[in-house]
């Protein structure tokens, strides 16, 4: 006999608990959403910026002064008595920049991707429990209401045996990411010591061309001493001397703009080593420096280096490789995979009847076996998933053949601008000596008579823009010098580690 109205207080009593439950979540969306609403909007129109919600707490969380207070612990340590060489610059940098530190992180989760991708070759086990009551209706000869407890503890392992290539595909892949990211880290290390270096030359640079200006200076109130004293004695005409004038206040213009750029060029070269730009910092000169780098060197003998050490092809090549291993990964998704699998636990059982006495049982269970996973059709994710990798393959040996050429070229721009800068050397010399002496002729020819202001002011301009050469000169066979050792992936080479290449 089956009891109805048992039956129908059951239902409406599960009704009503599930309209209940409706009722709090849809309560609980109305709250959310009136609490966040506006939160994660974007500008309501183009026409003007705007303050999102939240914006003031981000402006004073960075004007905070423990805001970079790890970075700054963390960054050398500037004397600003001490006047700093080339290598002493390129150390603080490579301690110091904040790109080193993101390439090294990038390394390190490269490595640890590798051993993530070596995971899969290991049997994987996880254990489970579990414990439950449940009330229901049961129907045998008649209805009657019945509780189950039950407590479940299992260990499960699956071991993957065969995969026709894919675990290898994915471990080889790793290590090829973790080659391009080593190298992309020395490839970052050379850029900085190479930002650096250009950095200092364009600081001697400015620094040097404050002394031409100065200089230049000097020669413009000689001039004008002269022109002053020509006047003074009836022999000049007032035009040269306000001429004179002129030159002398236009000189003293360029001084003020020479040391206003050699202040831009310390700020810049303080800020390639990765330090706070206000850092007040004393630079070393290069007295002393010489050009013999790469002089023996042939161009060939340079391409053929970059082609075997450039960190930019080495990265290219791994990325092809890591690609090659992608396609092989892809083709081994249409293979079967075979696994060991087992398990081993207990289970508890008790049902409660009313009005009867409880029964149950409890037992051990355990099982092992081997399966075969082969799907058969999954809406062509496997062959889209091939397509998409031959296509990455293809795009990396399209930029490893890129890569290779632009290095060929840079190569050649750079031995081809070394070369014609030291050409030039020679005859910035020869400009700076004829034009001195030009000067020196034409000055004391004016004194005399026996010249003219435009002569002099002629040769005044000559001279300085001689001087100014110099200076270009000797600071672009520098620059030329580090641009090539940068193509050619000399600049910040790396040291071998194994042993064997050590002993050689």
């Amino acid at each position: 006999m089956i009891y109805v109205p048992a039956i129908k207080q059951f239902f409406v009593a599960c009704i009503r608990a599930l309209r209940g439950c409706l009722s709090v979540a849809i309560f609980s969306m109305f709250l959310i959403e009136s609490n966040t609403f506006g939160a994660d909007t974007a500008p309501p129109s183009p026409e003007k910026p705007w303050s999102p919600p939240g914006l003031n707490k981000y402006q004073e969380e960075l004007t905070k002064k423990d805001f970079y207070a790890k970075q700054d612990a963390e960054s050398v340590k500037i004397d600003p008595i001490r006047a700093y060489d080339l290598p002493e610059l390129i150390d603080i940098a490579e301690r110091s920049n904040p790109d080193t530190r993101i390439a090294w992180e990038h390394a390190r989760q490269a490595a640890k991707a590798v051993g993530l991708s070596e995971s899969t070759y290991y049997p994987y086990l996880a254990a489970s429990a579990a414990s439950g009551y449940q009330h229901q209706l049961a129907v045998l000869t008649s209805a009657f209401l019945a509780n189950a407890a039950a407590q479940n503890v299992a260990l499960d392992m699956k071991w993957l045996l065969f995969d026709f290539g894919g675990r290898e595909a994915t471990v080889t892949a790793a290590r090829e990411r973790l080659m391009l990211a080593n190298v992309t880290f020395n490839a970052t290390h050379q850029q900085i010591v190479f930002n650096v270096t250009r950095s200092y030359y364009e600081f001697i640079i400015a620094r040097d061309q404050v002394g031409v200006a100065e200089t230049s200076l000097k020669t413009a109130q000689t001039v004008q001493e002269a022109a002053q004293a020509r006047f003074d004695n009836g022999l000049a005409k007032k035009p040269d001397l306000l001429q004179s004038e002129q030159q002398t206040a236009q000189a003293d213009y360029d001084l003020e703009a020479a040391r206003g750029n050699l202040s831009d060029a310390r700020v810049a070269l303080v800020e390639s080593l990765g330090i706070v730009p206000s850092t007040q910092l004393q630079v070393a000169g290069m007295a002393g420096k010489s050009f013999s780098a790469y002089s023996d060197d042939s161009l060939d003998e340079l391409i053929d280096r970059a082609l075997s050490q450039r960190p930019e092809l080495v990265a290219r090549l791994a990325n092809l490789r890591a690609n090659q291993a992608e396609v092989r990964k892809a083709r081994a998704e249409y293979y079967p995979k075979i696994s060991l699998e087992g398990s081993v636990g207990w289970e508890k059982l008790d049902i409660y009847v009313a009005d009867t006495p409880s029964f149950g049982n409890s037992k051990p269970e355990y099982g092992v076996g081997v399966s075969i996973d082969l799907p058969i059709f999954e809406g062509f994710a496997r062959d889209n998933q091939l397509r998409i990798a031959q296509s990455q393959l293809r795009a990396a040996e399209s930029e490893l053949a890129d890569s290779r050429n632009a290095v060929v070229r840079e190569v050649w721009k750079a031995y081809t601008d070394l070369k014609t800068a030291l050409r030039k050397q020679n005859a910035a010399a020869k400009l700076k000596t004829a034009a001195e002496s030009a000067f020196d002729a034409s000055l004391e020819a004016y004194r005399h008579g026996l010249g003219t202001y435009v002569d002099v002011a002629n040769a005044q301009r000559n001279v300085t823009a001689a001087r100014s050469t110099v200076v270009d000169t000797r600071s672009s066979i520098f620059i030329s010098i580090d641009t090539l050792a940068l193509s050619v992936g000399d600049l910040a080479k790396a040291q071998p580690t194994d042993v064997t290449q050590r002993k050689k």
